[in-house]
């Protein structure tokens, strides 16, 4: 009796699972057409205006890189602040995303005081900062959004 219950237990799961379409795959082949994305239909520029995660920088390699308010002309200013694992630091990559789907791209030298200045718009921007180091290791420190500040 025992035997049949847990048979027919067995059984209903499965059937919840099949009808639940747990089983099968979307069927997706990986390519999206021109102008959408993953994201159920939003344009791909729209993508890049989403902040990720951040790597944190070990004691050794610590250092500070300051992304500016934006100028009235939409201009971001990012400025190397230096710090202690300054000494490791081979190169500083700037990108910025911008809201009208463009990217900017630009690098800063590695003496504190370094910076660059990029063409942002009008509008809601980001800005993502890698640093190379010495050892190898490339890693994203800044990823923010950049907004345009308007009278009021």
């Amino acid at each position: 009796m025992q035997y049949r219950s847990i048979g027919s237990l067995v059984i209903l799961v499965c059937i919840a699972v099949a009808f639940a379409g747990c089983t099968g795959t979307t069927g997706s082949s990986g390519t999206a057409a021109p102008g959408s994305s993953s994201t159920g239909g939003i344009p791909a520029s729209q993508d890049n205006l989403a902040p990720s995660p951040t790597d944190a920088l070990p004691g050794q390699n610590a250092v500070t890189v300051d992304v500016g308010e934006k100028d009235y002309l939409g201009t971001i200013p990012v400025i190397f602040q230096g710090g202690m694992g300054q000494i490791h630091v081979k190169k500083i990559d700037v990108t910025v995303y911008r809201a009208d789907g463009q990217t900017r791209t630009a690098s800063i030298g590695n003496k504190k005081g370094d910076m660059a200045e990029l063409e942002g718009t009008k509008q809601t921007d980001r800005v993502v900062v890698y640093i190379s180091f010495d050892n190898g290791d490339r890693m994203k420190t800044n990823d923010v959004l950049s907004p345009y500040r308007t009278r009021m």
